[in-house]
C-alpha cells in the first residue's frame, strides 16, 4: 500500500527530528512539535525533489508552494538556524526507500516552473558573453544592485553602504559602524589632505565622500551600477563636495588617471572571478604611485582549496551571478606575485554577521515597503539571503578580510611606519 506524502517525509527525517512537514494531502511526518513546514502543493514536492537541497527549498517557497510556520520572511534567520543547524537527515532501509520512491511516482513530478528572478544557468548565460567579460559582469552587477536606490534605503540605513562595518562593541549601531569602517579604511592607507584616491566597486560613494570630508583628499569612484552612480553623485552635489569627489558610472577597467596615492576595493574582488586576479591587482598596482597603498576588503573562503561558488547554488543563481570566492591565503598570494608588499592583514568575520544582523532587522522592519518597491520574490530573497548569510559567517562558513599592501618602490621604500597607526 502506497504511504501519504507526510510517511515518506518521516521515513527520511525519523521521529527524532526537530521538524515537522504537513502536505497538501493534510498527511504529516516528522516531530508533532518541530517546527512546520507546510508543502501547499505537488509542485512543492517537485521543486524539493529536482533540486534537493537549499535551491529546491528556495523556489518551493518563492513560488509560493512551500511555508513554514512563524517564520519573519523579512528576517528568517531563527528559521535557516534551525533547518541549518538542527536538522538531520537518517539514511532510509531499502524497505523505507522503495516506499518513497512510490510516493514520487504516485505525485506524478515534473520540472517546475522556476521563480522569475532565478538567473539563468551557467551554460545559459554564455549567450550573454564569456563569464567575467565586460558586458556579463556589467549584467551581473545589474542584476543586484539595479534593485532602486529606495529599496536599498530601507535595508542599509543612512549609510547607504553595502559592505562589512567594524563595530566597536555589539551594540554599536549600525551607522557608527559604517562610519568606523570608512575611517579604518582611509587611516590604513594613511590618507591625508592633498592626496589622490582611487576607490573601484565605489557603490553609493560611501569611501569617497568619507575620505573627502574627513582627510581632505581629492577622491574618483567608479561603479558598474548606473542606479548608484546616480544616487551617489547627487550625494556630492548635496554635501558640497563637487571638484574634489567623483563618481562615475563605468568599469573601473577603463580608468585612465594614474599616480594614485591610495586605492580601495571594498567589496569589488567578489565579482572579479578567481582566475582574472593577476590582471585585477596588475591594474592596481600600475594605478598606484610609489609608496602608494592598497586596501582590499573583500569575502573570502576559510580554505584555499575550493575557488569560486557553486553553480547550482542559491547564492549564485539568486543574489551574485558569477560571483566567485577564495581563500584570504590566495588574495595575498596573488598580490604578492603582482609586486605588492603586503603589511597588514586583518579577518573582519564576526563584524560581517553583525553588520547582516541589521540590514536583516532593517528588512523587516520595512517589509512592506520592500514588497512594493521590489516585489515579493525578490524581497524573498533577500530575505533568506541576509540571513543565510549571516549564519555562514557566524560559523565560519565564510569571512572577510582586509589586506593592505603598498607599492614599494626597486629602492625597497614603502613609504610605511615602523609601526601601522591605525590599530
Amino acid at each position: 500500500m502506497t504511504i501519504t506524502v507526510g510517511q515518506a517525509f518521516e521515513r527520511v527525517l525519523g521521529r527524532n527530528t526537530s521538524l515537522r512537514v504537513v502536505a497538501w494531502d493534510g498527511s504529516s511526518g516528522g516531530a508533532d512539535d518541530g517546527l512546520t513546514v507546510r508543502l501547499h502543493s505537488p509542485r512543492a514536492l517537485s521543486y524539493l525533489v529536482t533540486a534537493p537541497g537549499e535551491l529546491g527549498v528556495a523556489r518551493a517557497y518563492l513560488q509560493g508552494e512551500l511555508s513554514i510556520d512563524g517564520m519573519d520572511e523579512g528576517d528568517p534567520y531563527e528559521v535557516i538556524k534551525h533547518l541549518g543547524r538542527g536538522l538531520r537527515l537518517r539514511l532510509p532501509s531499502w524497505r523505507e526507500l522503495g516506499d518513497v520512491v512510490s510516493v514520487l511516482r504516485a505525485t506524478g513530478l515534473s520540472l517546475p516552473e522556476l521563480p522569475p528572478v532565478e538567473t539563468p544557468s551557467q551554460w545559459r548565460r554564455l549567450t550573454h558573453g564569456l563569464r567575467h567579460g565586460r558586458r556579463r559582469d556589467a549584467e551581473a552587477i545589474q542584476h543586484h544592485y539595479d534593485v532602486g536606490n529606495e529599496f536599498y534605503e530601507h535595508v542599509l540605513g543612512p549609510s547607504m553602504t553595502y559592505t562589512c562595518a567594524v563595530f566597536e562593541t555589539p551594540e554599536t549601531s549600525l551607522e557608527d559602524a559604517q562610519f568606523a569602517k570608512y575611517d579604518l579604511v582611509a587611516r590604513k592607507l594613511g590618507l591625508e589632505p592633498g592626496m589622490r584616491l582611487l576607490d573601484v566597486g565605489c557603490g553609493w560613494g560611501g569611501m569617497v565622500r568619507h575620505a573627502v570630508k574627513h582627510y581632505g583628499v581629492t577622491a574618483l569612484g567608479v561603479t558598474l551600477s548606473r542606479e548608484q552612480a546616480t544616487w551617489a553623485q547627487e550625494a556630492i552635489r548635496r554635501d558640497g563636495l563637487e571638484g574634489r569627489a567623483e563618481v562615475r558610472h563605468g568599469d573601473y577597467r577603463d580608468v585612465t588617471e594614474r599616480g594614485f596615492d591610495a586605492i580601495s576595493s571594498i567589496g569589488l574582488t567578489e565579482h572579479i572571478g578567481v582566475k582574472n586576479y593577476p590582471a585585477y591587482f596588475r591594474f592596481l598596482r600600475d594605478h598606484l604611485r610609489d609608496e602608494g597603498r592598497l586596501l582590499n576588503h573583500c569575502i573570502t573562503r576559510p580554505d584555499n582549496t575550493h575557488p569560486g561558488l557553486p553553480t547550482r547554488g542559491f547564492i549564485n543563481r539568486y543574489v551574485f551571478p558569477d560571483g566567485e570566492l577564495t581563500g584570504s591565503g590566495d588574495i595575498v598570494r596573488v598580490m604578492e606575485d603582482e609586486g605588492f608588499e603586503v603589511k597588514h592583514h586583518e579577518n573582519l568575520r564576526e563584524h560581517y554577521a553583525l553588520t547582516l544582523a541589521g540590514w536583516s532587522t532593517n528588512l523587516s522592519k520595512r517589509w512592506d515597503d520592500c514588497v512594493a518597491l521590489a516585489g515579493l520574490g525578490r524581497a524573498r530573497v533577500w530575505g533568506l539571503y541576509l540571513a543565510g548569510s549571516r549564519l555562514g559567517f557566524e560559523d565560519n562558513g565564510i569571512q572577510l578580510h582586509q589586506v593592505l599592501a603598498t607599492r614599494t618602490s626597486e629602492a625597497g621604500t614603502a613609504g610605511y611606519p615602523l609601526r601601522p597607526q591605525f590599530t
